[in-house]
């Protein structure tokens, strides 16, 4: 019979060069990069996001991650070094905010534009700035502070936010 001997080795030549095929096209697709916020403190958190986009300044929010969750706050590559986010601790007050103001609202919003907050209706929000290295995607973890009121200075004693290499963002190191 060596009739089905052809057939079997022209199917084994066929399975062979689909899989060929099927590696090269999903080696292909871009892989997927995001800006994602993970929750490790005790309390659900609301996340505001602000960045420079095509047209200017840009806020938006609002991203609610539970205790233990992640939050994508921006789909896709990070076409900027600099991102800015404001958290809320929506269980137990407080939040993790900056010096950089942003307009924001209650409800969800996009807002263009960081001038006259006030003025336009919205609130004039301070939000932190996230220095994501130039990479293409990145994580940032939060974590509960020593003290979540936004009254006093970082104690220094824990450092409430890291980046994906666990060194602690721009000022919130503590001043040796």
């Amino acid at each position: 019979m060596s009739s089905g001997r052809p057939l079997h080795l022209i199917r084994t030549i066929l399975a062979i060069a689909g899989l060929v095929l099927a590696t090269l096209a999903f080696a292909s697709l871009p892989a997927k990069a995001d800006l994602r916020v993970c929750n490790e403190s005790a309390n659900q958190v609301s996340i505001a996001l602000g960045y420079r986009a095509e047209k200017g300044w840009q806020s938006e929010g609002w991203w609610v991650a539970p205790a233990s969750n992640c939050a994508i706050v921006y789909q896709g590559d990070l076409n900027s070094r600099f991102f800015y986010l404001y958290v809320a601790d929506d269980i137990g007050g407080g939040a993790w905010d900056g010096n950089v103001f942003m307009c924001t609202r209650d409800e969800s919003f996009t807002i263009f534009g960081v001038e006259d907050c006030l003025a336009r209706g919205y609130e004039r929000t301070g939000f932190f700035e996230v220095d994501t290295q130039n990479r293409t995607d990145w994580t940032l973890q939060l974590k509960d502070p020593v003290n979540n009121d936004t009254s006093g200075p970082d104690t220094g004693d824990e450092t409430p936010l890291e980046g994906d290499d666990s060194a602690p963002l721009e000022g919130d190191a503590p001043a040796d």
